[in-house]
């Protein structure tokens, strides 16, 4: 199913996001890990991509595996790194005979050890999802940030690219990772105004490690309320606590965020099938997957 048939609804979606192995080596076990999040039976999942489409193969294998034994529609990442014209092209043939009928269109961002210019033929998400509009018949989404891209001048300029995206052909976006729901809230009246007017899928990251706050601030440069940083503080040290706090405020987001009319919600679950259960039985009389 393609997601334009499953967001703007009247129904309330909550969505997971899981990632593919990085190597066939530990194939297995990240597929168990996948497969775990696929028997919550969200309204749908996000598979994600290597860097420079590292696990091309494996992205289209999970997704494909998600659909097939557990009935659960999935979009695939597809990046413009280090990817010509015909990887694309072939990339987007496998999942086509895969039955993917979704793709996530990324410019990614360039891998430590690339050698050379990773953008040749795509040199930003625009270009990607023209060329995935050209080449079938496929649901493309996008990513957005809330608080700027980190590779952005400022937020004007930021948001003119993202129009572009949405111009050449792209149907719902994605958020960046946020912790404080007045960024979104603002961000989305801003693009509201600019024009843009696609779904706009907030993304909730559950904090579960206190580790994991330097990794987000670091690969998005979002900002940490004071309220969240007690949080880390005070249970950071206690793993099973940290776990159960970070839920707890990732739901507390994912309410607030029902509660003023945003409908669809994706949670980057990261293959952790216990978060997201824990998430989806915090809202099992306000979500009914």
């Amino acid at each position: 199913m393609k997601l334009d048939q499953i967001l703007g609804k009247d129904k309330i979606t909550l969505s997971f996001e899981v990632f593919p192995p990085k190597t066939d080596a530990n194939y297995d076990s990240v597929e168990k890990a996948a497969f775990g999040v696929a028997k919550l039976n969200p309204s749908y999942m996000s598979v994600t991509y290597g860097a420079g489409g590292s696990t091309r193969s494996n992205t289209v294998k999970i997704a494909g595996g998600i659909q097939n034994r557990y009935g659960v529609t999935t979009i695939a990442h597809l990046t413009c790194v280090g990817a010509s014209r015909a990887d694309i092209r072939n990339a987007l043939g496998e999942m086509k005979a895969a039955g993917i009928e979704n793709v996530l269109a990324l410019r990614g961002d360039k891998p430590k050890d690339f050698e050379g210019d990773p953008f040749t033929d795509f040199h930003y998400a625009s270009e990607l999802v023209s060329e995935i509009k050209a080449c079938g018949d496929f649901c493309v989404g996008g990513a957005c940030y809330p608080e700027g891209h980190v590779d952005s001048v400022n937020k004007k300029e930021d948001i003119l690219n993202l129009k572009k995206k949405v111009d050449a052909g792209c149907e719902f976006l994605t958020t960046q990772m946020f912790f404080d729901n007045n960024i979104f809230y603002n961000f989305l009246y801003r693009i509201r105004e600019a024009g843009i007017n696609v779904p706009v899928i907030p993304g909730i990251m559950p904090i579960t490690r206190a580790n994991q706050v330097v990794n987000a601030v670091k690969l998005s440069g979002c900002n940490v309320p004071e309220r969240f940083k007690s949080i880390v503080d005070r249970f950071g040290g206690e793993p099973a606590a940290m776990q159960q706090a970070g839920i707890a405020y990732a739901t507390d987001q994912i309410i607030d965020l029902i509660a003023n009319g945003i409908n669809n919600i994706h949670v980057y679950s990261m293959n952790k099938a216990e978060v997201a259960a824990g998430i989806q039985s915090n809202l099992s009389e306000i979500v009914k997957c």
